[in-house]
């Protein structure tokens, strides 16, 4: 089965408000726009960020990659909500080098 008869089966079993996130993410890839994240190089480094935060995406990215959940992400940074963790992992999956090498670059000269 092609991956796209695959996403139609999947789709199908959605109900209305996940079909409306994922057509939220199919919108965000296509646009590469990215709500609630910002980057200024005035913060950060430019790094990207979620928006009304100091928190780089790449700091996010990281953290679940050494396992830390999403419950212990939002139980750490208090302000955040999961749609700040939501966005982020939109913008982690569709910039992913650019997240990687910012990551990269962090450990070295953290």
């Amino acid at each position: 089965m092609s991956t796209l008869a695959e996403a139609r089966t999947l789709l199908q079993s959605l109900t209305p408000g996940e079909k409306a996130a994922l057509l939220q993410t199919v919108a965000h890839d296509l646009t590469q726009t990215f709500p609630g994240i910002d980057s200024d190089p005035r913060i950060c480094g430019g790094a990207a960020r979620l928006a009304r935060t100091r928190i780089p995406i790449w700091t996010l990215a990281r953290s679940r990659q050494l396992g830390i959940s999403e419950a212990d992400l939002l139980h750490a940074y208090p302000t955040l909500r999961a749609e700040d963790l939501a966005n982020a992992w939109s913008y982690e999956r569709a910039r992913r080098d650019e997240i990687q090498t910012a990551i990269s670059e962090n450990e070295v000269n953290g």
